[in-house]
């Protein structure tokens, strides 16, 4: 559905600094029916490559189809099967109502309101706004708005839709409802859905496929479940009571696998990373050598952020 080649932006430096490269050169493609996640960390260039996508900037090079179509050469009719909510929920209008803004929208794309009725109500009540039809969007709940603004992408009826933190800001409820809705759009209606971010247990929960992308290029291009898989590591937390001693402190500094993460004159806890079972050992030594009273020792799970911060840092390469 999406095919990216070589894409490139670069801005021109202020005031004769160097021009900056933001996107350098990257190519992916997006399959229909895929949730992806595209994933970076600030200054990355995961937003202007989205930007791109959507049409709002252009690259210096490079390609970018939208379902078959040169986004360049083609501009009116790809960007038809293109939406995007980007910066969260401000894709509509606050003093038009939940329906308002659907009909609104639906209209500025050349579709007939009155001929989506049928579809209004469907997404006033899949998204459990049906009793807010009515309700102007600036006072709904920050949840409710981030499910209308998807609402509205979705209601154009086009096959891409792009979505730029779409649960930012939002409380556990919310974020879990948001996930489960847009897992069930991907599979019931097939579109092609690019997330971005910046919480990793969205990505975990909802996407097949990740692209992480570090200083304008694409540093992984695989499944979660490969990514995972690849850093699986056993991390173990060691809580003593009370503190450590400053040979205690000294050993344990030295250790590349052991991170002392809490520290306080009534419990310290130490995360050790085992690579090697050895490690554990070597470290339980270390706190037997001052008696210290061992609390508990547990097992963390692991999970997207870990993989994710160990890419950015340099952990695995190539698209």
């Amino acid at each position: 559905m999406i095919q990216v080649e070589g894409l490139t932006k670069v801005y021109p430096g202020r005031k004769g600094k160097v021009p900056v490269k933001a996107v350098d050169g990257i190519s992916f493609s997006v399959g229909e029916g895929e949730l992806l996640g595209f994933l970076g960390p600030n200054g990355a260039g995961k937003t202007t490559t989205i930007k791109m996508l959507c049409g709002l900037i252009r690259p210096n090079s490079g390609r970018i189809q939208i379902g078959g179509m040169d986004l360049i050469q083609h501009r009116i009719p790809a960007l038809g099967e293109v939406s995007a909510v980007l910066e969260g929920n401000r894709n509509m209008y606050w003093r038009l109502t939940a329906q308002e803004n659907l009909e609104f929208f639906a209209a500025l794309r050349g579709l007939n309101p009155a001929h989506l009725r049928a579809d209004i109500q469907h997404y006033l009540e899949f998204f459990n706004l049906g009793d807010k039809r009515d309700v102007e969007a600036r006072k709904l709940s920050r949840g409710m708005q981030q499910k209308l603004a998807i609402a509205v992408a979705l209601i154009s009826q086009s096959k891409v839709i792009l979505l730029d933190e779409p649960t930012l800001g939002l409380d556990v409820q919310a974020s879990y409802e948001i996930r489960q809705l847009l897992k069930e759009i991907v599979k019931k209606q097939g579109r092609t859905v690019i997330l971005t971010t910046h919480d990793m247990n969205v990505v975990q929960d909802t996407c097949g496929r990740v692209i992480i992308v570090n200083e304008g290029r694409i540093v992984a291009n695989d499944s979660v479940h490969n990514l995972l898989d690849l850093f699986r590591v056993k991390v173990y937390t060691i809580t003593i009571q009370g503190e450590l001693t400053s040979d205690q402190r000294s050993a344990l500094l030295a250790m590349e696998e052991a991170v002392i993460t809490e520290d306080s004159p009534f419990r310290t806890s130490i995360c050790v990373r085992l690579e090697e079972s050895q490690v554990l050992y070597d470290v339980l030594r270390v706190l037997e050598s001052n008696h210290s009273p061992l609390e508990s020792i547990d097992q963390e799970q692991n999970n997207f952020e870990r993989v994710f911060l160990e890419i950015v840092e340099g952990g695995v390469q190539g698209a």
